[in-house]
């Protein structure tokens, strides 16, 4: 695919461009996103690579406010993606909605057998060209943008269409297009879905040990690492990262002192001090509660129902040559084997009807 990798910047050019488009027919297009996730406390959209009727353009949401003319077009095309869940949240933030198709390469390279199904991976198997990996980490949000910067970002969407034909084509020959259209249909549905609004975003993977107090602990260095991170506007991971929190809380819970890196200024390790000692001056009333595990029934048939699920996913997953979790994740099995859940409550109906589920 070509394209002259302009970069859109006012609305009159979007909107030029978008009539530009052929539009007798559903047009079928391609979108990938970028943003500073990796150098801002709060992440925006920085751009947009959009790809059409042989044509790659950049476009820019941080000098067009109005991007409505875009949203409509997705909404009424094809739009391919790869490793959509990030850039359908992306879209879902700036528009309030998904365009109403998208088809995943990645969903579609692991339904046809693929284990290393990166951007890059497939496009070296389907077109045996490597691409660069350099900017993964750039500030997108600096301008103007750099040559290597805009030639990896139009790489990003340059070869889904193409791909997309050839993968749906192997998908239709091996008849899993109907399994690969309903897995991609799911996965938009769980981002429409999705509650971005965590009220304990805090409880932090390991947090599940800690006692009430050593839960206390975690949520008032989670919030002074936010509030340092805000003030600063640097991702949360540069004042601490959850493994240096976790850390500091299982040292206090077993009656240790901290030893903070060296490089925190005085000031900010004021601040996590006070926040410490009001946990100390805190009634224990005021802890969070920890949550409450689901017990799991362990009947004398569960163990003979699990086992059975997994051995006739594995064989199932062997034959056809792709992982088994595609196929049905070991928590789903387990749900059912205890029957906390029924394979319509987890399961689609192409995964089910591999199982012989349905």
């Amino acid at each position: 695919m070509t394209g002259n990798g302009s970069m859109l910047q006012t609305p009159g050019e979007l909107e030029t461009f978008i009539r530009s488009i052929n539009q007798n027919e559903r047009a079928v297009c391609a979108v990938d996103t970028e943003a500073d996730s990796l150098h801002r406390y709060r992440e925006s959209l920085c751009l947009i690579q959009f790809a059409v009727d042989e044509r790659c353009v950049l476009i820019d949401p941080l000098a067009i406010s109005d991007l409505s003319s875009l949203a409509s077009f997705l909404d009424q095309s094809v739009v391919w993606m790869h490793g959509a869940d990030y850039d359908m949240t992306m879209l879902k933030r700036q528009f309030g909605s998904i365009p109403a198709t998208v088809y995943d390469t990645q969903i579609g390279a692991r339904l046809l057998g693929a284990r290393r199904f990166g951007l890059a991976d497939l496009v070296s198997h389907y077109f045996g060209i490597e691409l660069s990996k350099s900017s993964q980490k750039a500030d997108w949000g600096k301008r103007p943008l750099s040559e290597k910067m805009i030639e990896y970002a139009l790489n990003d969407v340059r070869y889904l269409m193409p791909m997309g034909d050839m993968i749906v084509s192997d998908l239709k020959a091996r008849n899993r297009f109907e399994w690969f259209d309903e897995s991609c249909v799911a996965a938009r549905r769980k981002v429409l879905e999705r509650d971005d609004s965590r009220d304990e975003a805090w409880r932090i993977q390991g947090s599940g040990r800690l006692d009430r107090k050593g839960l206390a602990l975690l949520r008032a260095v989670w919030q002074w690492r936010d509030g340092e991170a805000e003030a600063w506007d640097r991702p949360s991971f540069m004042v601490a990262t959850n493994r240096q929190l976790m850390e500091w809380v299982m040292t206090l819970s077993d009656g240790g002192q901290l030893s903070l890196p060296s490089y925190f200024r005085p000031d900010r390790v004021r601040r996590l001090r006070e926040a410490l000692a009001g946990v100390e001056a805190m009634p224990e009333s005021d802890y969070p509660e920890r949550p409450k595990g689901i017990r799991r029934r362990r009947d004398s048939g569960f163990d003979r129902r699990l086992d059975a699920l997994i051995k006739i996913r594995d064989e199932i997953s062997q034959s056809l040559d792709i992982e088994g979790s595609l196929i049905a994740p070991r928590a789903a099995l387990e749900s059912i084997a205890a029957e906390e859940a029924t394979p319509e409550e987890l399961l689609l109906a192409w995964q089910r009807g591999c199982l012989g589920l349905s």
